[in-house]
């Protein structure tokens, strides 16, 4: 079958191409009876404009561009961004707008796809998330005027809006929960160094072990199982082993339960384990993790309300959501 047209579309309704033209790019000149008319005929026959014919004519993408400089490996495990994407959804699908998500390797990429976007509009906005310091990505953003939002932060963002969670004092709230129960050997797995939330939680873990008189002690690695493994046989082969470690995902933290079984130490009594961001995983293992909760789905949901409103024009501002709080679960207790 030959791919509908906009003359299929008029000749249907009976009307001219550029009344169908109006009626489908949200112009003026035609009734909104024939306008409803016109978008019943295009959904009934699948008629979609292309990208090309839609940049000539100025109309909405309606569509909102993800670009994620993560390795793909990640995302098929990591349930943070899976909540992510679903709060996102919930509020995209409900105004008729679709997510375009693209993965590249590297920051500079990530520019090129922006401006490729933005260049055919195939995109009326962008979620960026993984914000870092000096971030190469924002002064791009802010030359093209590409609506956006930044999940993550507080950081240098310019006149970009930004949404993020106090992990500072998430962690703090973890660590003195730890050392309330008798731990003073604490250790942390953190994410990927190079992102500004890794490090804020690693400079806010230094400080509260500081306050506290622990000797603060934090292996890097890249949210994945494999290597939250790795960090974990390492630090549970040091002599002086610790008898708590904080994940900065819940993934690692998965790995981690398994590597003290399989070494034949007992969580929670010779060691505890708290997660951060208490997906279903967390409750689905034996024991049950202690977790850093928050909605993930929500904090989505509010960014892309965010960025909807700063597509319509709307003045966006700086947004803290909730602070992740403890759930605590099997998973932690007194040491031996």
């Amino acid at each position: 079958m030959k791919r509908p047209t906009i003359a299929d579309i008029a000749r249907r309704a009976g009307v001219s191409k550029g009344a169908v033209s109006y009626a489908l790019n949200g112009q003026p000149g035609v009734s909104e009876a024939t306008r409803q008319r016109i978008v019943a005929i295009a959904q009934e026959i699948g008629f979609n404009p292309n990208s090309a014919a839609r940049a000539l004519s100025g109309a909405s993408a309606r569509a909102v561009g993800l670009t994620l400089c993560r390795p793909a490996r990640i995302l098929g495990i990591e349930p943070w961004f899976m909540g992510l994407i679903s709060g996102f959804e919930a509020e995209l699908s409900a105004r008729s707008y679709a997510l375009t998500l693209q993965v590249v390797a590297t920051p500079e990429l990530e520019v090129e796809v922006y401006r490729r976007w933005w260049g055919e509009r195939r995109i009326d906005g962008v979620i960026v998330t993984d914000l870092r310091e000096n971030d190469i990505r924002i002064p791009v953003l802010q030359q093209l005027q590409l609506p956006a939002v930044v999940i993550g932060g507080p950081g240098e963002t310019g006149t970009i809006a930004q949404i993020w969670s106090d992990d500072a004092g998430a962690i703090t709230e973890a660590v003195r929960y730890l050392v309330a129960l008798g731990h003073r050997r604490i250790a942390r797995v953190s994410g990927l160094p190079g992102l500004l939330h890794t490090q804020t939680r690693t400079r806010a873990f230094n400080d509260i072990c500081s306050s506290l008189g622990l000797e603060a002690n934090t292996v890097p690695s890249d949210y994945t199982g494999e290597e939250g493994s790795r960090a974990t046989r390492r630090l549970l082969i040091d002599s002086d082993r610790p008898t708590a470690i904080i994940y900065d995902n819940d993934v690692m933290a998965v790995a981690g339960l398994a590597v003290a079984q399989e070494m034949g130490l007992a969580v929670p009594g010779d060691l505890s384990i708290v997660a951060w961001d208490d997906s279903p995983l967390c409750s689905l293992v034996h024991p049950p993790l202690t977790a850093l909760t928050r909605d993930i789905a929500e904090y989505g949901a509010h960014a892309a309300r965010e960025l909807l409103a700063s597509i319509d024009g709307k003045q966006v501002s700086n947004v803290e959501a909730g602070t992740a709080h403890l759930t605590p679960r099997g998973s932690t207790a007194p040491p031996r």
